[in-house]
């Protein structure tokens, strides 16, 4: 008998139901490189996410690399942007803009939960984080958000 002889494929990936419904609750946790989604306080799925390049510490200024941390809100959904899906965040919220204004900077802006960028292919999983500030998914991870996800959503976003 050849050693082939003996190999035996490892099982597939097991297939998760797809979530119906809408969620209300976003919690992304930085230290984790976790997005977890809820409704009615029960978790429903968890999602590794790559971060902004910089990612420790609340983002202060544009072109920081930080992912922002707080309470926010899903405002808006962009399905042409120039990665695959994207869930916009409220911020630089009020507190933010001021912050960066004391110290005579831009707090920046454009902070969204998205997929890869539209010339990628999805290969299912991140090595490092690669955004400017955002949180990203899988092509087909975002897929689903986007369809769970409506305008209004709590995210709340943790070190």
């Amino acid at each position: 008998m050849m050693l082939w002889d003996r190999y035996t494929p490892p099982a597939p990936a097991p297939t998760l139901d797809p979530i119906t419904g809408q969620i209300d609750r976003i919690l992304v946790e930085k230290s984790n490189r976790s997005l977890t989604v809820f409704r009615n306080g029960e978790p429903l799925r968890r999602y590794k996410i790559a971060l902004g390049f910089a990612p420790v510490g609340d983002k202060m200024i544009q072109g920081d690399g930080k992912t922002p941390e707080g309470l926010f809100q899903i405002n808006r959904r962009n399905q042409e942007s120039a990665f695959h899906l994207s869930l916009g965040l409220n911020y630089p919220r009020p507190q933010d803009t001021a912050r960066a204004e004391l110290d005579g900077a831009d707090p920046g802006g454009d902070i969204f939960i998205h997929g890869l960028p539209n010339n990628q292919r999805d290969t299912g999983s991140f090595d490092r984080d690669w955004t400017e500030g955002c949180i990203a998914l899988t092509n087909t991870e975002i897929e689903e958000l986007w369809a769970i996800t409506p305008i209004g959503t709590e995210v709340e976003i943790r070190p």
